[in-house]
This record gives C-alpha cells, sequence and structure tokens, in this order.
C-alpha cells in the first residue's frame, strides 16, 4: 500500500500556498490558466531561465521539500510538459541555420525536465524516473511509486505531475473538436456539447510505505485501454470486489468534463455504485488536460484530510458523515481509463 504524507498544488484556482476551494475562478479565453505564486524559494536568476512547466512543478515541489526529509528518488508525469520548448528549439536550428542556439530551450525541451532538475537542486542521485504516457501518465508513475515501495521498504519518494496549455497541443485538440469556447462554469456540465475547456498545472506528493503520519493510503490503482463503456463498468466491479471486498466507497471522485462523448463512461460508473454513494466532480476547477487525475488525487487528499468539500463540486450528496473510501475515475479521451482507489490513514 502506498501512503501519502504531504501533497502540494498549483492549479487554475487558490489552491497554492493557501488553499480556498469555494470561490471558483472563470476560465480566461476559454482556457483555465494556472495560477502561479510569487516563487519566493527559487532564487530570481534561476526562476529567470525556467520554462512554465519546470516552474510549477518546482514551485509546487519545493514546499514539500522542506520539511520530507531524505527522499530514495523522484517520479515525474507528464503528456506535453515542454512541447512548446521543443518547438522553438527547433525553430532556432532553422533560423540560425543550426549556429548558436538558445542551450535553455534545448535542456527543458524534455519530459524529463522537472524531475531532472528538481534532482539537480536538491542533489538527490537516486532514482528518476518520468512517465509519458498521455491520458495515463500519472497512474504509471503511481504504480511505480508502488511497486518501488513494495520492493524497498522504508523508501520514500517524490511523485508528481505537470502539464501547461501549450499552442501546439491546444490548436491540435481543439481543431480535433476535444475542447469547446467555454468562459463561465454555470454551463459546463450542462452544455449538452461535445468538448471540454483546457487546463494546466502541478501536483505534487510525499510517498512512502510507511503509514504512521501519513494523511491517506492508496489501496489500488489500474488502468484499461477501451473505447468500450460496458466493459469499463466491468472492470470497475471486478476492481471493487478485489481491493473493497466487504464495503462500498464512500464517495466517488468523478473526472467527468462537460463533454457529452463520455457520459456513458461515467454514467456507467455512477449508476454501478449503491445509493449513498457521493459523486462529485473537479474539472470544472482544472480543466482538462492528460495529467488532471493528478489534481483529482490532490483533491481526494484534501477532501479526507479536512472532511469537508465545497457546495460546487456536488453532484450526488454523500450518505455518510466521515469519508474513509474515495474511488476516483479519470477518463481521458473516451480510451484511457483509470481507478484509484484512496482511503483515509
Amino acid at each position: 500500500m502506498l501512503f501519502i504524507h504531504q501533497y502540494a498544488c498549483i492549479s487554475a484556482q487558490d489552491s497554492f500556498p493557501e488553499v480556498n476551494l469555494d470561490a471558483v475562478i472563470a476560465p480566461v479565453d476559454g482556457k483555465l490558466f494556472a495560477r502561479e505564486p510569487a516563487y519566493d524559494g527559487i532564487p530570481k536568476g534561476t526562476l529567470r531561465r525556467m520554462s512554465k512547466p519546470v516552474r510549477m512543478a518546482i514551485g509546487a515541489a519545493s514546499v514539500l521539500l522542506k520539511t520530507s526529509g531524505r527522499l530514495d528518488g523522484i517520479i515525474g508525469a507528464t503528456a506535453n510538459a515542454g512541447m512548446d520548448d521543443c518547438f522553438r528549439f527547433l525553430q532556432q536550428i532553422i533560423q540560425y541555420e543550426e549556429g548558436l542556439l538558445t542551450p535553455g530551450n534545448f535542456v527543458q525541451s524534455t519530459p524529463n525536465a522537472m524531475p531532472a532538475q528538481v534532482s539537480m537542486m536538491t542533489q538527490n542521485h537516486g532514482y528518476n524516473m518520468t512517465h509519458v504516457h498521455l491520458g495515463l501518465a500519472f497512474e504509471n508513475a503511481l504504480i511505480d511509486a508502488s511497486m518501488l515501495v513494495d520492493e524497498h521498504p522504508g523508501s520514500k519518494y517524490l511523485l508528481g505531475t505537470v502539464d501547461d496549455i501549450s499552442a501546439y497541443n491546444y490548436n491540435i485538440n481543439r481543431l480535433g473538436g476535444w475542447y469547446k469556447a467555454l468562459n463561465s462554469h454555470g454551463d459546463f456540465y450542462n452544455a449538452g456539447t461535445t468538448g471540454s475547456i483546457p487546463g494546466e498545472g502541478a501536483a505534487m506528493f510525499i510517498v512512502s510505505s510507511e503509514k504512521s503520519g501519513s494523511i491517506a493510503g492508496i489501496t489500488a490503482a489500474e488502468t484499461l485501454h477501451t473505447e468500450d463503456a460496458a466493459l469499463v463498468v466491468d472492470r470497475l466491479q471486478t476492481f471493487l470486489s478485489l481491493h473493497l471486498p466487504n464495503e462500498v466507497p464512500d464517495l466517488l471522485l468523478s473526472g467527468e468534463n462537460g463533454d457529452q462523448q463520455l457520459l456513458p463512461f461515467y454514467e456507467g460508473c455512477e449508476q454501478l455504485l449503491p445509493p449513498g454513494t457521493g459523486v462529485l466532480r473537479y474539472k470544472h476547477l482544472t480543466g482538462e488536460f492528460p495529467t488532471a487525475n493528478a489534481l483529482g488525487l490532490w483533491f481526494g487528499c484534501y477532501i479526507l484530510q479536512h472532511q469537508r468539500f465545497p457546495a460546487h463540486m456536488v453532484k450526488v450528496e454523500p450518505g455518510v458523515e466521515k469519508l474513509r473510501h474515495i474511488l476516483i475515475y479519470n477518463n481521458f479521451k473516451g480510451l484511457q481509463h483509470s481507478f484509484i482507489l484512496l482511503s483515509g490513514s
């Protein structure tokens, strides 16, 4: 079992450094941009050379690293982070005819820039891995961390993810019909149209195999590739019977994103759960992006720790006073699915 000891998140809402989820920040030009802090803990000279994804990741991680102690490794996940820098570097090759190029764009143009930067800043020479699996990048990083703590009891890792709204990926997804114009949250889930709104953010967690002092524990995580909604429901039923055989989830934290194409998947999972299971939604706060489910896990940790959630997240009120088990289900583009079972410590 993987236990979460600390967590931090930079998102489009007031989630860092102080958390206020009651106020909802609306999209700007149809996009939910991350609300970046001042990054007081990062030297200005270093900060100036960082790309936006690296800034967000380092900013969220730095708060945790102050009190985390020794880490045995850093595990990152992303789908698109560094894409803008990659294109800038490729354009410079043409523009300057392979002459003097900007090294910063090259260094930060790869997905592993985030864990590499954290490693260099903390002089951590342990395990360092980046998972780039589009909509399952974070889940694969989570499974990686779970296997590591099983193999090395007592070990501790920084697990994190970051993605930004790059011009390239935004245009590709908009043309593909995955995004729509929406500048208010009022009809986010009820518009009855295809597409969602883009978002970005970073989420960081300190994880280990030690239960003592933890906030929550991840009982199980599973991924699935399919376009068959019935198969997703069937796998979820098997997942719960294996990992929560004598109980039921108190809450479903749903990755529903306002895209009517994906509703059959989410509604099928909701209908499988017994009456009394609450349903919360979070993507009107984060927007849609491949690793948004990492922010979903952040919300789950916050809800378990504080036993409260804002009314605007509620689709179905939970039937229990104390939340113990949260099921997180996410779906990326109707093809990549994941289940995460989160339990209070």
